[in-house]
């Protein structure tokens, strides 16, 4: 086939937590494919040292998208520089534990809001710019990083990140329906174990945790670039609403939660 389906030349990306984790290992494997990417987070410092690492199609768009204004005010500079936006990557996220009897609202409230609210927002505030990007024959995209503890149980207690998780699956199929109206397709992904600041144990004892994977490994760099230059190319314009687990088969055993 002549056409590349893989190809990203000339797109404009922007992947929110993107200086490290994930969201470095998805904003990599963009640039590798031809495409430049903002790489958002709410530290100035470490978007800088990423765009630096990544090359001059790396650029550093610092802000704090935990709030409806932030996320409005991240598009506002989003578009200041790009009229039209290919690719958005809701991947800043966070993560909270503690017993049941003891745990907090703020805990609650700040999972909830940086791992559901904010996809929601910040995707209605770049509208504008993904419309104008897409169409149904080259459609514009959107992906939600989503999680594997929103598809089944682990054994920690993180009540409000596994209900974010979950929501945000869901809330990507109800979103999905009216953007691809618009020529937006949203899809999500749900990835497993990989090593990251978030996922400390997987970063930190990744032989321990391999032994309880199907796959009897955590999830590489290009594991995760994999699914989502997919998603983000041509390859991907026909899977609307769909959320795809990366987690080397950790959702389907039957031998218990990791």
């Amino acid at each position: 086939m002549a056409l590349d389906m893989f190809s990203l030349e000339g797109r404009v990306a922007l992947v929110t937590g993107g200086s490290r984790g994930i969201g470095k290992m998805i904003a990599k494997g963009f640039i590798d494919q031809g495409a430049k990417v903002y790489v958002s987070s709410r530290k100035p410092a470490a978007c800088d040292e990423t765009a630096a690492e990544l090359g001059p199609n790396c650029i550093s768009l610092p802000q704090d998208v935990s709030t409806v204004e932030g996320c409005q005010q991240l598009a506002k500079r989003l578009t200041a520089l790009e009229p039209k936006l290919d690719i958005l990557v809701n991947n800043a996220g966070a993560a909270w534990g503690a017993p049941f009897d003891d745990f907090p609202e703020s805990g609650w409230d700040k999972v909830m809001d940086l791992n559901l609210k904010s996809p929601f927002f910040l995707t209605q505030a770049l509208h504008g710019a993904l419309k104008a990007a897409g169409s149904h024959e080259r459609p514009s995209k959107v992906i939600n990083i989503c999680s594997i503890d929103g598809i089944r149980l682990n054994p920690q207690e993180t009540y409000s990140y596994h209900a974010s998780k979950a929501g945000l699956i869901y809330l990507t199929r109800r979103m999905a329906a009216r953007l691809v109206e618009d020529g937006i397709v949203m899809t999500g992904i749900a990835p497993g174990a990989f090593a990251s600041e978030m996922n400390r144990v997987a970063r930190d004892q990744g032989d321990i945790i391999a032994k309880r994977i199907p796959m009897r490994r955590i999830g590489r760099d290009e594991d995760m670039a994999g699914c989502a230059i997919y998603l983000a190319s041509r390859a991907g314009d026909y899977v609307v609403g769909e959320t795809i687990a990366v987690d080397g088969g950790v959702a389907l055993a039957t031998t218990g939660p990791l």
